[in-house]
């Protein structure tokens, strides 16, 4: 099979990989996917997984970090029925659960990473270390934020994720669209590929297709507009090897115009229910 582009991961190890098209589902999957994924993470600059707040792109993710935390708390809560309960799944350092906690959330958190696990401990959260390890628990409202684009076995995955959900739960599930322009700019330097990390690239109709299969519906569609500015800023420094926030900022822009024409943003928001 032919790929779809090779791409290089750039932020951690210099190895390159390749993305294969499944017309099936519309969506790609990296190739091949490493059997040891925890040394892809093992760097400074992965930034979800050590709170960094070093160089300017980090502060400016802290910045836009903390804006969206409150804002994913208003979010979660139009679709809550019944309990208040969450668990969120990917959950890094645990600012998303800390913010819900304090907002009359009972919460649980799913996070592999050690060092993730161990920042979050420090803030109070208490994190699962796999899907499997929570036992007969169901919540009213499942996250994953930008986090099954990094799940191997993904149908299982996806299986699992929705036994832990009430009947009238709902899914918020939000990843990156290789269909944005601005993935279509960058091409091989796009961020947002981060191989090999990213084991899965969605577009909207495979969202729906995957999820389908477990008896699950797309209901609503977000775009996360500060997406484009902050991969276009890092695609740009993959690409060109310096910042450049002025032509970052031109791309993310006009990545948002045209998502608002198409509907094809740099991210999106999926709000699922049972069908």
């Amino acid at each position: 099979m032919k790929p779809y582009l090779k791409i290089k991961d750039h932020s951690v190890s210099g190895e390159s990989f390749e993305l294969e098209f499944d017309a099936s589902l519309d969506m790609l999957s990296t190739r091949p996917q490493p059997e040891d994924l925890d040394k892809y993470y093992i760097s400074e600059d992965y930034i979800s997984h050590t709170d960094s707040n070093k160089t300017v792109i980090d502060k400016l993710y802290q910045i836009i970090k903390r804006y969206s935390l409150r804002k994913k708390e208003r979010l979660i809560s139009k679709y809550v029925v019944g309990e208040k309960t969450l668990l969120d799944v990917g959950a890094g350092t645990g600012d998303f659960l800390l913010e819900t906690k304090n907002r009359s959330w009972v919460v649980e958190g799913v996070e592999p990473n050690r060092g993730a696990k161990d920042r979050a401990n420090a803030k109070g959260i208490i994190l699962h270390e796999t899907l499997q390890s929570i036992k007969n628990k169901k919540y009213s409202i499942i996250t994953l934020w930008h986090v099954l684009e990094h799940l191997p076995n993904l149908e299982l995955q996806i299986k699992d994720l929705v036994s832990l959900l009430n009947d009238n739960g709902t899914l918020v599930v939000a990843v990156p669209n290789f269909k944005s322009y601005d993935a279509g700019h960058y091409k091989e330097f796009w961020a947002a590929y981060d191989v090999p990390r990213h084991l899965w690239h969605f577009s909207k109709s495979s969202i729906e297709k995957l999820f389908a299969a477990q008896g699950m519906k797309v209901v609503e569609i977000k775009p996360m507009v500060f997406d484009s500015f902050y991969v276009s800023l890092l695609s740009e420094k993959y690409k060109s090897g310096h910042t450049n926030f002025v032509k970052a900022f031109a791309v993310g822009l006009w990545s948002n115009l045209k998502g608002w024409r198409t509907k094809e943003y740099s991210s999106h928001i999926y709000i699922l229910k049972r069908a």
